[in-house]
Formats: C-alpha cells, structure tokens, sequence
C-alpha cells in the first residue's frame, strides 16, 4: 500500500463500487454480487479514521498512516486546542482533554457539537466542518435556523477564536426573545443566504434575534419536509397502483371461476352470467394514495426482511448488514411521527424514499439511465437541503446505487436483505 492509500476512502470505495457493477455475472447475479461486496468490500468508516486522516494530512506525516501511533494524534489536539484557547468542551466538564481526544479518535461517531469544537481547536475552515458533518456524520450542513449553529459558521469562516465565540454567544443569550414564527416557514437555502450576506456583528445578532424565542420551538426544514411531502406521496400512489393490479388479478381469478362453475348451467342464460361477472368487476376495490398507510410502504419498502411470529418485521439487529444499515430502516413508527410532526426527516429518509420511487417509475428501462436518474435526483434534493450528495464510500448509499444498475432495483434490495438475515 502506499503512503496515501489507505487515506482516500472514496477513491477506493469507487474503484470497488465499478468493480462490482462492472461484472459479466451482474445482470444474473446482481443480489449475490452487491451482498458479497457489502460485506467483503464495504465497511462503515469510523469517525475517528476521518479525524486522524485530516490531522495525518494537515500535520504533514510522513510514513503510513495506520501506523502512526494514537499518542501523536492525541498530543497534536491538545497542543492545538491549548494554543487556540479551545476548552474540552461547550459545556463544563470535568473530563481531561486527553481522554475526550482518545475517545475522538476512536469512536465510530460523535455529538455534532464535538465537529463544531474541533473546528475551532484544529483551525478547521468552514469547508472542513462542513465535511465532516456531511460526509463523515451522515448529517445536515450549519443548521440556519440553529443560532448555536449559526455562531459557529459565522466564526469558522472569519477564523475568529474560541474566545470570539464564547463573547458572541453570551450577546446572543442576553438577547430578548421574540416570537417570529415566520422565520421557521422560509426554506434552508434561503435563510442561509441571508447570513451569507452578514458583514458586521450588530446585523449578525440583529437576524439572530429573530430566531429566539420565549418557549421552545421546534426547528423543522421547510425544504426537507417539502422534498419527503412530494416523495412520501408518490411512494404511496406507488404502491396504491400496485395494489390495484393485484386486485385486478383478483378480480379476473374470480370472474374466470365464476364462469367455470356456470359453465354446463342451463338455468342461466348468458345474459345473466355477464350481468353477474359484470357485478364482480364493479365490487373490485380501486387504491388511491389516501388509502395506504405507513405500514403498507413500510411492508413494500423492506419487503425483504422477514415477518417474525408476531406478524412484525424481523429487526435489523438479526441482519449480518446490521452495522451497515444502522438506523435506515424506514419504519411505520418514523414515518408516522414525521406525518405527525414528532420526528426529523433525516438524508436516509429522503434517499430510501427517492429510491422508492425511481424504482417503480416505468417509464425508465435502461439501467443506465435509472442510475443516472437516482444519483442526479437525489444529489439535487440533498443540496437544497443541505445534506450533501450521494458518498459512495457510505455502505448503505452504495447500496441502493448498485440496486440501481439492477434490472429490477427493488427485487434486487429485497433479496439482499433477505439473504442478510439467511447469513445470520
């Protein structure tokens, strides 16, 4: 290996990816072939390899990067965090700075307040912070309906210190509060411009009283909540749609064993027996969106995961893609306290759903075109929201990229999950 291999996670994750995708025995054997990459090729890359990845390359290591001892990577934060006036943490804490680094550097992931006070005990750039968030945590970009959040950004792209910080923080917490709801109604992008505009601190703390209220309010995103609104409601004409051709069957199986059963009566006519088949087309039930529930796309979705005694999908915890797929599973339970306003959509949300419903567009039949479909779709979506694109490196995002190159995309993410719980 050489000095940087091991560093570049989505460079070899690409490479494996294509290597995959580019098999002779893709089309036949896309299941078999996507489970074996997923568990040969594919782990979920611990936070603390990101962190010792930046300080390795910013420190200007030499030699391989995994044999570098943790020590050094330890002794680098906390000369870094003291030279800045960075503490151990936002919060008082009794805690050293050599254990909280230890558990930094190791961790599979962090609070997002440790990614903001790393930026400013590393000298990170807003860029930096943003990576981290994005493509290390699997998270949101700044949040710029969070004034935490937003203070944070608003330093790290100044390089103003800790200490600018902690004064600025203090202002914003001795301000009066407000009650603006409106703020909460505009879309992400378009509160985050408004702050990319701030030039002075008095039109920083002017726009950040906006945002401070005299209970608590909850922050949703008006353009994350769009985006799963639209998805949320295609997914269920989806199914709705699939539920009428199965009732269409239905229908026609019992209209043929009508006509079967009648077939030597001479009692009646064939008037009658129309007239009474006619009646069994009319009793055919008709699906509209408004009637599937959170259960029926949850059951479509994971339609692959195995039904336990009690009539209840099998937890992921049985799966050998456990660790890999931790907490994407679209329940009925998340989807409904999203309806209900009780949960926040997260990027996972967003992509299984557009997955969802690229999978069951009919109008694409070139693998090709599907893919490039569901990789510009989504990365499209995720930007407006500020979640970042699509990371190869992800196992469970490479996952439904690779279901996509499928001939039938969510056959294929069916028989990989349910080959999962057979491998347990």
């Amino acid at each position: 290996m050489n000095e940087y291999g091991s560093l570049d996670f989505t460079l070899r994750s690409e490479e494996n990816f294509y290597e995959a995708a580019d098999l002779e025995s893709f089309r036949d054997q896309d299941a078999d072939i996507i489970y074996d990459h997923l568990v040969r090729q594919m782990r979920l890359i611990p936070f603390g390899d990101y962190l010792r990845r930046y300080i390795y390359m910013q420190a200007g290591f030499d030699g391989n990067f995994e044999q570098v001892d943790l020590r050094e990577f330890q002794n680098i934060i906390i000369e870094s965090f003291r030279d800045g006036g960075t503490p151990a943490s936002f919060d008082k804490t009794t805690a050293k700075l050599s254990s909280l680094s230890k558990n930094w550097l190791t961790q599979n992931s962090v609070n997002r307040n440790v990614i903001f006070l790393l930026g400013f005990g590393l000298g990170m750039t807003v860029a930096d912070v943003s990576t981290f968030l994005v493509n290390v945590q699997r998270e949101r970009d700044f949040d710029f309906k969070d004034p935490f959040e937003i203070l944070c950004w608003y330093c790290l792209k100044n390089r103003y210190n800790f200490s600018t910080f902690s004064r600025l923080w203090e202002q914003y917490q001795n301000l009066p509060p407000v009650d603006d709801d409106e703020v909460y109604a505009d879309q992400t992008m378009g509160i985050r411009d408004n702050f990319f505009n701030v030039k002075d601190e008095e039109t920083l703390m002017t726009m950040l009283a906006r945002l401070k209220f005299s209970k608590a309010h909850r922050r949703i995103s008006v353009t994350a909540k769009k985006y799963f609104d639209e998805l949320y409601l295609a997914s269920r004409e989806a199914v709705a749609k699939q539920f009428n051709l199965d009732e269409e069957e239905r229908t026609k199986t019992k209209v043929a064993e009508y006509f079967a059963r009648t077939e030597n009566s001479e009692r009646l006519s064939r008037e009658e027996k129309l007239t009474a088949a006619a009646k069994i087309r009319s009793e055919q039930k008709v699906w509209t969106a408004d009637d599937v529930t959170e259960g029926d796309v949850e059951k479509f979705i994971c339609c692959g995961v195995p039904i336990d005694n009690n009539g209840n999908l099998k937890k992921f915890s049985a799966s050998t893609l456990a660790k890999h797929f931790s907490s994407k599973r679209l329940s009925r339970q998340h989807l409904r306290e999203i309806n209900q306003g009780k949960a926040d959509i997260d990027r996972f949300d967003l992509i299984t759903l557009n997955f969802f419903v690229v999978s069951q567009d009919d109008s694409i039949t070139n693998n090709q075109k599907r893919f490039a479909a569901f990789l510009d779709s989504t990365n499209k979506m995720l930007n407006k929201c500020a979640m970042g694109e699509l990371y190869i490196a992800n196992p469970y995002e490479c996952f439904l990229l690779l279901c996509t190159l499928s001939d039938y995309p969510l056959g294929a993410y069916a028989d990989v999950l349910e080959k999962s719980f057979e491998e347990e």
